[in-house]
């Protein structure tokens, strides 16, 4: 499974950029995520079956990202992502708003 793609697949019709990692551009607003962690799920005779996946969705902002805060939650729960954690801070570097939700997604491993 490649949960990278199944991120960006999630996110991009939100229509702001999307990147994993950074981003470089200037854009107003935008999406940057990252996989934080993972780890085994469940194991069957010494083979990873599932994997836990934890991911960093970052929202930055010079404006209002509230309606946009609540698609992203709304897409990544539909795409089967549990939200774990929500925070926010301004970045007095960038001048602008930051919202940090975490995820967790369960995968089956491919054998």
């Amino acid at each position: 499974m490649n949960i990278n793609r199944l991120i960006m697949d999630t996110l991009v019709p939100l229509n702001v950029p999307v990147s994993f990692l950074n981003y470089n551009l200037s854009d107003d607003t935008y999406i940057v995520f990252n996989e934080y962690n993972q780890m085994p799920w469940l194991n069957a005779n010494d083979t990873e079956m599932w994997t836990k996946h934890f991911i960093q969705v970052d929202v930055f902002s010079k404006g209002n990202y509230i309606n946009l805060v609540k698609e992203v939650k709304n897409a990544m729960k539909q795409a089967g992502f549990g939200r774990m954690f929500e925070s926010e801070t301004y970045d007095n570097d960038m001048n602008m708003y930051r919202k940090i939700l975490r995820f967790s997604y369960i995968s089956k491993e491919e054998n």
